[in-house]
């Protein structure tokens, strides 16, 4: 009786054991973060070009609505759901939380490079959407994410401006903006065709505020 017992008793090492270097040689491994670019996403663009004592007329009026998780445009029907994180049109851009939206959005504006962004600051506050004159991203020129230079009138991205983005589910995202014109070209022009987004941004999808 006494054998069997001691025959238990190995058994059972022997398989705490077993158990023990299988979790050990098969450790589990956490996966960065990867960017992804979007391109040319449009921002409501002109139907027709600016002439002398014109200005280019919008076609729509309405936003181009964009879904971080989804990594694609949301229809403008879904406007009042928190399916959307982000939304363009010209050059203001709206988020998907606030008294006038229905989402858990918001907006941080982090001073830095998109890099060195590798999550959430503890001190981060983040705006949102009051009403439609007041953005959780500011609208205007040196105020929110870019400059208006009068002599090319060309947009440009501030520099050192990251913004992050809770969702409208209340995730986390970054966002680097990089170009205002069609196929983000490296030196725009007067003929460039505005309207058009390229930016990157890195989406955590487990709820937590790491961006890396």
């Amino acid at each position: 009786m006494k054998m069997h017992i001691n025959q238990l008793i190995v058994a059972v090492c022997l398989s705490s054991a077993l158990f023990s270097c299988k979790k050990e040689d098969n450790p589990i491994v956490v996966q960065p973060l990867t960017a992804t670019t979007v391109k040319d996403v449009p921002a409501d663009p002109t139907s027709m070009t600016s002439t002398t004592g014109q200005q280019p007329v919008a076609a729509t009026g309405k936003f181009t609505l964009f879904s971080f998780k989804d990594n694609k445009q949301i229809a403008n029907a879904d406007s009042a759901t928190n399916k959307w994180d982000i939304g363009f049109r010209g050059t203001t851009i709206i988020v998907n939380g606030g008294p006038i939206r229905t989402g858990q959005g918001g907006a941080y504006v982090q001073t830095g490079t998109f890099e060195e962004t590798t999550s959430v600051p503890s001190s981060a506050t983040f705006a949102q959407d009051q009403s439609a004159t007041q953005l959780a991203i500011t609208t205007g020129s040196g105020k929110g994410w870019y400059n208006y230079d009068q002599t090319t009138n060309l947009i440009s991205s501030i520099p050192g401006k990251v913004f992050i983005i809770r969702t409208g589910d209340g995730k986390y995202a970054k966002m680097d903006i990089l170009s205002y014109y069609q196929g983000a070209p490296a030196t725009p022009a007067a003929t460039s065709v505005a309207r058009y987004y390229t930016f990157r941004y890195v989406y955590q999808p487990d709820g937590s505020q790491s961006l890396k």
